[in-house]
């Protein structure tokens, strides 16, 4: 079954309004909504006392035409009551300054107050609605989290710090306190990693930002509870932001969730644009490994988006072409952002599926005429998932390790494996985005870049992976530092040298967009130009795949290959450009005879789902032209319901789903 709706706020509109809302919703082909996420005022009016009858009535109006509901913590929006004269409540930024009220998500996310309360409004909604049949599921909060650095953040880090490390002498020397005489004797005098610092120990500055990532998991977890105990029958999940978002471990924010689901702006209010293609593939391949599952995407963009300013409409046909997209990547449930366009209040420029008169236009036409498509193919779809030979390392402690120290300005870690995975996108590659404890036994390829924080027990379960006979490619700056931010005292890529077959003997940073050209060495092949870094390599007993071909280090190793066990371990050891990243890419996908469902142009995307033994083919047209696909075997168009060859030709922004047969079965 495809979940198929948006996100509604019916305390934003008269009452006599709703059952209009629900019917269009109806004949749109929606089952399900979400509500409340926001509505904390609206419920508690006063501490203590709830009001959920207005809330009732709107569910009761949204069944009556066969839809179901998700319902959203408020937690991310205290209500004024609350936070009127308590500014510790609220969060202090990097720089020392404290939030104000009038936003969202500006409260403390350890202080006890408030936890309190954001416990009791959850405890008062699950006793409610445990019961209501019409309510399927939960959403806790909204798009946590920022950081805070107060004083009670400071006293709870400490906390975590003496729970970690139990005494002072261990953590003195994991962080090398001795440098610049910062060894500390009281938990009390250890600080929060302010910005007006001239800079902060790294293993200081990681460990916050793990524990500001572990609060609010525990955070989450509070209302877990809660809802676990009353409402067992409805799942609970969060709404995350996709992979450009950075302050939290997803992986662990997710394990104790029932489904993931995110909020995808394609266009936001940026550029004239939308996202690449790739960029938002990756966001769907990161919120579908976090848990190893299909997802929902709870906000999906349905018009202009802006607060202040307005970005671009989405243009005739993207947001059915969105909708495919995360369907094609495992996405089991699509929900708008928003039904109506906000009149009042900071987002009255976020546009929804109906604008400010509530009147359906193009868009709506476009949403009902896709729910009419999704209610055609839901069978063919249910019980359907991705399955993928390709798998890429999202490590969140390199991630937050580079933040500190990006050893070079223009090097940016989620751009680096972005560059990776959309070079795989090119190519029509499938990929999961796996965390440091997944496990890799199903995959023949796996992609580790940058991997700057290695722990012991990830690097034997490298070693691990490419001894059974799998293939990994680590690039430059793996292996660099410890758990603790500190970097290691062994020849690089340090714990991975043996797997990798080769040192760096010396290394090099790029600046102001120079680079070095790549030669192929042998038949690799491997060209293009080294930017940003360059290892320089010594081979012990990895092979020569591409050299430097200039500065001092010309005709020195840049790229090897090593056979490990039954594996093989490939070592890149510069960020690179376009062309080299396709390269390596092209390289080790031929060498492992890894290929596409289907040959496709590039900006025609090609992704896969499967049900049991049966593949089903997305091809989707992200360009503004016709574009066509050869295909090697007849095929059923499952949307159109027709047979497709041997030419697929996909009009601007089109969509296919095939079904190999010449007729449907």
């Amino acid at each position: 079954m495809i979940y198929y709706g948006a996100d509604y706020y019916p305390e934003h509109w008269p009452e006599d309004r709703w059952a209009q809302d629900a019917r269009l919703m109806q004949q749109a082909g929606f089952n399900v909504v979400r509500l409340a996420e926001f509505a904390w005022s609206q419920m508690e009016p006063a501490p203590g006392r709830y009001d959920f009858a207005w809330l009732d009535r709107a569910i009761d109006v949204l069944a009556a035409h066969g839809i179901r509901v998700v319902l959203g913590t408020p937690t991310a929006s205290p209500p004024p009551w609350l936070m009127h004269n308590r500014p510790e409540l609220f969060l202090v930024r990097e720089d020392n300054s404290r939030a104000t009220y009038g936003g969202r998500r500006e409260y403390c996310p350890t202080h006890p107050l408030y936890r309190t309360h954001a416990r009791q409004i959850a405890q008062a909604m699950a006793e409610h609605y445990h019961a209501n049949p019409n309510v399927i599921g939960w959403q806790i909060d909204n798009e946590f989290g920022d950081r805070c650095y107060c004083e009670n953040c400071r006293a709870a880090f400490q906390d975590w710090l003496r729970a970690r490390y139990r005494t002072l002498d261990v953590l003195n020397r994991c962080w090398g306190t001795v440098f610049w005489s910062h060894e500390y004797t009281a938990w009390e005098q250890i600080p929060v990693p302010l910005a007006n610092a001239v800079i902060s120990n790294p293993g200081l500055d990681l460990d916050y930002r793990r524990f500001i990532s572990a609060t609010y998991v525990s955070l989450q977890q509070e209302q877990i509870a809660i809802l676990r105990q009353r409402c067992p029958d409805q799942f609970i999940t969060h709404n995350f932001m996709g992979f450009k978002y950075d302050k939290l471990d997803y992986f662990d924010l997710a394990e104790p969730l029932d489904l993931v689901t995110w909020d995808n702006y394609p266009r936001g209010f940026w550029s004239n644009e939308a996202a690449p293609p790739a960029l938002l593939a990756l966001s769907h391949a990161t919120m579908r490994g976090l848990k190893r599952q299909n997802f929902w995407v709870m906000e999906s963009q349905s018009g202009i988006t802006g607060w202040q300013t307005m970005g671009a409409a989405p243009r005739p046909g993207e947001i059915r072409l969105w909708a495919y997209q995360a369907i094609a990547h495992g996405a089991d449930g699509i929900v708008f952002f928003r039904w109506r366009t906000a009149r009042f209040g900071a987002e009255q420029f976020w546009h929804g599926i109906l604008d400010h008169d509530g009147q359906p236009r193009r868009r709506y036409a476009e949403v009902a005429a896709l729910g009419s498509e999704l209610q055609r193919i839901a069978a063919a779809l249910e019980a359907t998932e991705t399955r993928t030979e390709v798998a890429m390392l999202l490590s969140y402690d390199s991630r937050f390790a580079f933040q500190i120290q990006p050893n070079n300005p223009d090097f940016d870690y989620a751009t680096h494996l972005y560059d990776y995975y959309a070079a795989l996108h090119r190519q029509h590659i499938a990929v999961d985005i796996v965390g440091p404890h997944a496990d890799l036994s199903g995959y023949r390829m796996l992609i580790v870049p940058a991997l700057y924080i290695l722990p012991d027990n990830l690097a034997e379960k490298l070693e691990a992976f490419v001894e059974g006979g799998g293939t990994v490619v680590l690039t430059t700056r793996s292996g660099v530092k410890d758990f603790h931010n500190t970097v290691v005292d062994r020849p690089l890529p340090g714990l991975l040298s043996t797997l990798c077959g080769a040192t760096v003997d010396e290394y090099d940073s790029l600046y102001q967009g120079s680079s070095i050209p790549i030669q192929a060495a042998g038949n690799s092949g491997i060209t293009g130009a080294a930017t940003v870094w360059c290892d320089i390599l010594v081979p012990e007993t990895a092979e020569v795949l591409a050299t430097y071909g200039s500065d001092f280090y010309m005709g020195r190793p840049a790229i090897t290959l090593n056979r490990y066990g039954k594996g093989r371990a490939f070592y890149v050891g510069t960020v690179g450009d376009r062309r080299l990243v396709d390269s390596v890419v092209r390289y080790v996908l031929s060498a492992l005879n890894i290929r596409p469902p289907l040959k496709a142009p590039e900006d025609v995307e090609i992704a896969l789902r499967w049900q049991a033994d049966q593949p089903l083919i997305f091809a989707l047209n992200h360009s503004s032209d016709t574009r066509e696909v050869a295909l090697e075997q007849p095929y059923v168009d499952l949307i159109t319901d027709q047979p497709v060859g041997p030419v697929l030709t996909l009009p601007p922004k089109g969509v296919a789903i095939l079904a190999p047969g010449e007729t449907r079965s």
